[in-house]
């Protein structure tokens, strides 16, 4: 904690910190639809397919507004 860090832990942190950074952004794009923001109350085996069809639409809409 106190000592500095050195130049290659800084860079290891700026990697991190940008991978994080699109993680965080591709779960919000996933919250946006109500299905994943609270608790799944709907059969089980069904949730994969709508999670991957969710995914899609993320995809899908990301390229488009490119």
């Amino acid at each position: 904690k106190t000592a500095p860090l050195t130049d290659e832990m800084r860079q290891d942190n700026r990697i991190l910190a940008h991978t994080r950074q699109g993680v965080e952004h591709v779960i919000r794009r996933l919250k946006i639809f109500r299905i994943l923001k609270g608790v799944y109350r709907h059969r089980r085996h069904r949730f994969s397919l709508r999670l991957h069809l969710i995914a899609a639409l993320c995809n899908l809409n990301s390229v488009c507004s490119h």
